[in-house]
């Protein structure tokens, strides 16, 4: 059924894209067209993460190449873990799953694999009617409230080394019941829409969306390569560009740590993102810092 429903998500993700030429939206879904190429379907289980780093293993152990792009997805989890082995509550109604790709990017193309599951998750929620936002680098907010959470770890082959990125994503639709701790930070699609939506339709919507996103980089990886420069000119990175149009973040004052709930380290106000990713603050003394990683909680 997944399969049925993809490939009508990415026919209608092409037509969704109308400031792209043709050719090039073309071009890019065709980048990103391993996205769900392999797509497994479980009734339930511990952690999709964890399925998936078995699953290398079992590819090194039989001299198999792991198949990039491939998607785990689950009715439930019983073992979902978040940032820093947060427990992630995964119950039935929610899309909870795990895309493994090789990573063939030059690292600073390869930094933006977050912000890239982040865009895509908040593009999806938005194409079902919800004002979703994303807030550095990927938490997905509805009415300030988290709706969406993406964890990206990667993980290396026995085989040659090869690297590959796991992006998780749980994604809370029909589920509307929450652990005590999260009531009042948690929400679901269903909460703000009033009504329950087709899981199939959801999940496969979310990947021809990563699909895009993640072609996009390997499309703009690709064109910067052919013309010999980086991130760092000043033509801004397609994807930074639609991660600024969904997020609520710029502008916001906000408490920054690593660890930002068990450790804040200083309170700021974002500035911007710059053309790496990094979130760009400004102090309370007047001084500007960028930082490549850690948290941030809105004040």
């Amino acid at each position: 059924m997944i399969a049925k429903a993809l490939l009508q998500a990415r026919q209608l993700e092409l037509s969704l894209r109308p400031s792209y030429p043709r050719e090039i939206a073309t071009a890019i879904l065709r980048y990103g067209a391993m996205v769900g190429a392999e797509c497994e379907h479980l009734p339930e289980a511990s952690r999709c993460m964890d399925l998936a780093r078995a699953e290398i293993q079992i590819c090194d152990r039989e001299d198999r190449s792991f198949p990039s792009g491939r998607v785990i997805l689950a009715d439930q989890l019983t073992g979902g873990k978040g940032r820093f082995l947060r427990h992630w509550h995964a119950p039935a109604g929610g899309v909870w799953m795990v895309l493994t790709l090789a990573n063939t990017l030059l690292p600073e193309h390869a930094a933006l694999y977050p912000l890239a599951a982040g865009v895509a998750c908040c593009e999806t929620v938005r194409h079902f009617g919800l004002n979703a936002t994303v807030k550095w680098v990927n938490d997905v907010l509805l009415g300030g409230r988290k709706v969406a959470g993406i964890l990206t770890e990667t993980v290396s082959s026995s085989r040659g080394g090869e690297e590959f990125v796991l992006i998780g994503i749980g994604l809370n639709v029909n589920n509307t019941s929450f652990a005590p701790e999260l009531r009042n930070t948690a929400a679901s699609m269903c909460e703000f829409s009033g009504h329950p939506f087709d899981l199939t339709e959801i999940a496969a919507m979310l990947i021809a969306k990563l699909s895009w996103n993640i072609g996009l980089l390997h499309y703009t990886e690709a064109e910067h390569l052919a013309a010999d420069r980086g991130l760092d000119d000043d033509r801004p990175h397609p994807l930074i560009a639609s991660w600024r149009l969904l997020t609520d973040t710029i502008g916001r004052r906000v408490r920054f740590g690593f660890n930002v709930v068990e450790s804040a380290q200083y309170t700021a106000t974002v500035v911007d993102v710059d053309p790496c990713g990094h979130l760009v603050m400004r102090l309370e003394n007047g001084d500007l810092v960028t930082e490549s990683g850690g948290e941030i909680m809105y004040l």
